[in-house]
């Protein structure tokens, strides 16, 4: 498992959500997890979940820290464990940085009602892909948020913290399927 930050803005509008996102710009071939900063502004047309759609409910951030992964084995439910491992893992990192009772609810992260988070797993016709957001700033966002910014969080620290907390989680996994026998 491969990860990186980019230390690059890039906007993020929803096109980003394709298969060899990382090998294409970051030559960064296999199974990735990736992280850069830059605004988000999801259209309508361009948007995955499709309860979203039927709500008309565009996402928008100035800015916001992005996480893109990506898991050849194309199996959906295994997909959305690893984001909802991301989002636990997001989760944690936040509120132990910030001391604030940050809760999981599904494939987001709250406080009280203002959402730190958006998050959406899907396939490609090769894999299984997740984009995960973590507002950085909590201005004129369309819904109530918190940023990373009213936590005092430093963006690329926190990032790295996310990427390698992920990295051993997925190393871990491999260990436990490979150290044990089966039974019958």
């Amino acid at each position: 498992m491969k990860t990186k930050y980019i230390n690059k803005r890039i906007d993020y509008t929803g096109k980003e959500l394709h298969s060899h996102f990382a090998y294409k710009h970051f030559d960064i071939m296999g199974e990735s997890l990736v992280a850069f900063s830059g605004g988000c502004e999801v259209k309508i047309g361009d948007l995955v979940d499709l309860a979203d759609v039927k709500e008309k409910a565009g996402i928008y951030s100035e800015d916001m820290l992005h996480f893109i992964g990506e898991f050849f084995d194309h199996d959906l439910d295994r997909t959305i464990l690893r984001q909802r491992l991301l989002i636990a893992i997001i989760k944690d990192v936040v509120a132990e940085l910030s001391g604030c009772p940050v809760v999981r609810r599904g494939d987001d992260i709250y406080e009280g009602e203002d959402k730190l988070s958006v998050s959406i797993a899907t396939l490609t016709p090769v894999s299984g892909i997740i984009h995960t957001g973590i507002n950085i700033s909590s201005k004129n966002t369309p819904v109530p948020t918190k940023g990373l910014k009213d936590y005092g969080i430093e963006t690329q620290a926190f990032a790295k913290t996310v990427l390698d907390r992920f990295a051993k989680e997925m190393e871990d996994v491999n260990v436990a399927r490979c150290k044990v026998r089966g039974v019958s």
